[in-house]
């Protein structure tokens, strides 16, 4: 008899099953359809030798020091600082857009103070703002929304912005100083022998077992449990009812070329060619040295693994039909990006999980970070985290001077 079936080994199923098994001595199943664990923040070495995420780039940043410190527990860090340029007008000008992204795009020498009236007297007047293009326009304007936002957006999304939510365009900052990080959080490393080892001591316990390869339908009547934590799709839960919930995916075409760098950034964005959105070179992510460098390029789909919930009005009301059956259905708890609709990245996965696994306890608790907005500054076009947690979607801005 397991005390607990927990189906889905990213990050949430993964912290629930370590805090279960070693914070409370309960039995643990977990089981996941794919090969490994981790989620979509597995990472591994190719056949070159060199340390790859298999589902896109995932950066670990938080402001929670709870949770940067129970991660601490299953992994040293190694300081990284995320930057990210994005190529415009034939040129590789840093994202978020900063002091230096307009006076180079420009050929201008402007100072911060300047750069602030720059926007003022570029932003559009918009009487409500209720969409992402809304949000853009209104603040630097109708030229740079075109440069680097709305054929971003419509790759990523494969719609325009005036068709998304305003949530989607108020993530990433545009900045009046040289600021040229991409997160400005507290804490931002990443796992010094990567995610998935991480993953591996998290779930290295005597009352855990894993399996992999696994459905957990194949096992749910057979298998002797006494309650169920689920992190996967809430639809796919409840037998699609009310119909499907939309996602995009992402297809993604790893590389490897036998040269140390291959560009000089570790993500470069492309807004405006090119069916990919991105390309990202992993060894500036990890630190490794190696004479040889892997990149991926990301294309966004329709079809395929699910992403990034779609937001708009519709698909929240929608998932508002979905979170009702799971709120009455008390045996079963619901966590994650997939069982709850919600893009987050990894901290606020941990937070939400760790606050699940309070509550089970009955103690009451929860943490700020799972409290912030659905879609907070967390991508550059792109996370997450990836449910978990990779870098999201975003093409969004807000005037900051950070």
């Amino acid at each position: 008899m397991f005390d607990y079936l927990i189906v889905g080994a990213g990050f949430a199923g993964s912290v629930l099953a370590e805090r279960l098994a070693r914070g409370s001595d309960k039995k643990v199943l977990i089981c996941d359809r794919r090969p490994h664990v981790g989620g979509n923040a597995y990472d591994h070495y190719n056949e070159a030798g060199i340390l790859v995420h298999k589902y896109g780039p995932h950066i670990f940043h938080t402001n929670s020091r709870e949770v940067f410190e129970y991660l601490s527990r299953f992994t040293e860090w190694r300081s990284y600082q995320h930057r990210v340029m994005a190529h415009v007008d034939g040129q590789l000008v840093p994202i978020p857009i900063n002091l230096d992204t307009i006076n180079k795009l420009y050929g201008l020498s402007l100072t911060s103070f300047q750069l602030e009236e720059f926007f003022r007297s570029v932003a559009e007047p918009v009487e409500q703002v209720r969409t992402s293009e809304d949000v853009v326009v209104s603040r630097v304007g109708r030229e740079l929304y075109e440069k680097f936002f709305r054929n971003y957006t419509r790759k990523q999304w494969g719609l325009d912005p005036s068709e998304l939510d305003a949530s989607v365009t108020s993530r990433v900052p545009t900045r009046t100083n040289r600021d040229a990080r991409y997160f400005t959080d507290t804490y931002q490393a990443m796992p010094l022998n990567g995610f998935t080892r991480m993953f591996e001591n998290m779930l290295d316990h005597p009352n855990i077992k894993v399996l992999l390869n696994c459905d957990y339908q194949e096992i749910e009547r057979d298998v002797p449990f006494r309650e169920m934590i689920y992190t996967g799709p809430v639809d796919s839960f409840f037998d699609y009812r009310y119909g499907k919930l939309p996602y995009r995916s992402l297809e993604f075409k790893h590389e490897t070329h036998d040269r140390e760098q291959f560009q000089s950034a570790p993500v470069v964005n492309y807004p405006n060619e090119h069916l990919y959105t991105r390309v990202t070179e992993f060894k500036y992510l990890t630190g490794q040295e190696h004479s040889k460098t892997s990149i991926v390029y990301e294309f966004p789909r329709d079809e395929g693994d699910p992403y990034y919930p779609v937001p708009r009005k519709e698909n929240g009301e929608l998932y508002a039909k979905y979170k009702a059956l799971a709120d009455s259905t008390p045996e079963v708890h619901f966590v994650g990006r997939l069982a709850t609709y919600r893009y987050y990245n990894m901290d606020q996965i941990v937070a939400q999980a760790l606050t699940t696994y309070a509550k089970i306890r009955g103690e009451r608790r929860a943490l700020a970070v799972v409290a912030q907005t659905q879609y907070r500054s967390n991508g550059h076009g792109h996370g997450n985290s990836n449910g978990t947690g990779r870098l999201a979607p975003s093409s969004g801005l807000a005037v900051t001077n950070p």
